[in-house]
């Protein structure tokens, strides 16, 4: 198999929701620390040529020894900026030339699955943007500032976007280039293709891929990380 897929896994956050002093990603959940997770699921797949971290800044020259558990020529690390976007694009500046593909990744979802990371490739193989994601299956309500329900939200088409998100490389590059260029910013690197016009598609995400967001979700990765696809 052609390795020509980068992956760039965003590591660069505070996480200072989880009220810990250790950065968010370097905690340990379901056996290693949360970062290792991701870079060696990544690194497992025959299509990957490379992985670049964007860590913060004071982490780069001296990261973590455990980050090494990993294969070391497939690995780089990158600078995080004071945005996501902007360690998004720092990550983008450094991958290698082969890399056709890019797959985006937040450290945050350590229990990303092999089969959603493949659904989101092989539609970046199509020329689509692509984002791993679960349907919607709650009612939502709109409220106001003060609690009060606006409107029942019909969840009909909705979907909850996850990572990994996967696209072609060009297009993502210019998405993030015209992004920088008119100072503009989104919540995912999807959002910024949708704006060039790329088509950009669902994929089966993973309710193992939980997002680490508050202290408690620390319990609840645990619980996930024994359950199968």
């Amino acid at each position: 198999m052609t390795r020509d897929v980068g992956v760039i896994i965003v590591a660069a956050g505070s996480g200072s929701r989880t009220g810990s002093e250790e950065l968010k990603q370097f905690r340990w959940v379901a056996g290693k620390p949360m970062l290792l997770h991701s870079i060696q699921t990544f690194q497992a797949r025959p299509d990957v040529a490379m992985v670049v971290v964007v860590l913060p800044r004071e982490y780069v020259g001296d990261p973590p020894p455990w980050i090494f558990q990993s294969d070391s020529d497939r690995l780089l690390l990158s600078v995080g900026g004071r945005h996501r976007g902007e360690s998004v694009y720092n990550g983008l500046e450094d991958l290698p030339t082969e890399c056709e593909l890019v797959v985006i990744h937040d450290a945050a979802r350590p229990l990303a699955s092999d089969d959603a990371i493949g659904r989101v490739i092989e539609e970046a193989r199509k020329g689509n943007g692509a984002v791993a994601a679960l349907p919607v299956a709650d009612t939502l309500k709109r409220a106001d500032s003060s609690g009060k329900v606006i409107e029942t939200v019909d969840r009909f088409g909705l979907w909850r976007a996850q990572t990994p998100q996967a696209f072609p490389r060009k297009a993502i590059e210019r998405a993030h280039r015209e992004a920088r260029e008119a100072d503009r910013i989104a919540t995912d690197d999807a959002a910024l293709c949708e704006q060039i016009g790329l088509t950009v598609v669902v994929v089966r995400g993973s309710e193992r891929a939980l997002k680490i967001t508050e202290e408690s979700d620390f319990a609840l990765a645990e619980a996930l990380s024994i359950l199968r696809e």
